[in-house]
């Protein structure tokens, strides 16, 4: 299987990347500058440069976009819809790094983590954006998408151990009422969709046991 890693010398991006070489993919880095992940095929060029040819050869594009400031925030929504014009049409299946904060806390789907008491101020910017992302990528029916969402409390330097609970649309809590994941099964899950494709079109949630 031909996986591309968009963003792969982020944190997040680089452990996707080892995890996919792990297991057998073949795997091209996507990077802005010096290739700092494990990956040996590279594609130097920023996100918004990309064009269809240069991702037309992949089984899976995983996204692994990340802004935090308050001018690049609305990024999270244009380069998202830059990649999905990409693969419009196509076989190509686009997996999203996704954020927590737009998972939703009851069954009617009426109130997300976001709009919780305790959610924190400096952190709703970047959920009120990527919330706003992924209900635009929900209207592309043209796209073979996933969007994955991590627990409320994603830890980049947390253990891998390799397994997970995983979720739908709803925050999901482990046997010690915890919704907490490591970026290392973040990854082991990311990759278990990229090789199995179970969730087109679909938003899930994983959660550490």
């Amino acid at each position: 299987m031909k996986i591309a890693v968009i963003c792969a010398n982020g944190k997040e991006g680089k452990l996707i990347v080892e995890e996919a070489i792990a297991r057998g993919a073949d795997v091209t880095a996507v990077v802005r500058s010096e290739n700092k992940s494990a990956a040996t095929n590279i594609i130097k060029k920023d996100l918004f440069e990309l064009n269809a040819t240069d991702l037309e050869s992949f089984d899976v594009v995983i996204d692994a976009f990340g802004a935090w400031t308050p001018e690049t925030l609305p990024q999270h929504s244009t380069s998202l819809k830059h990649l999905c014009d990409l693969v419009s049409g196509k076989e190509t299946r686009l997996l999203v790094v996704g954020g927590a904060g737009s998972l939703y806390v009851n069954p009617e789907h009426t109130a997300q983590v976001m709009d919780g008491a305790d959610f924190p101020e400096m952190f709703k910017p970047l959920a009120i954006n990527m919330g706003k992302a992924l209900d635009e990528l929900r209207t592309r029916t043209d796209v073979k998408w996933t969007y994955i969402s991590p627990a409320g409390d994603f830890q980049a330097d947390g253990a891998k151990t390799g397994k997970y609970i995983l979720g739908g649309e709803e925050l999901t809590l482990n046997s010690k009422g915890e919704s907490v994941i490591s970026y290392a099964d973040y990854a082991v899950a990311m990759i278990d969709e990229a090789l199995n494709g179970n969730h087109i079109q679909q938003r899930i949630s994983v959660v550490a046991e």
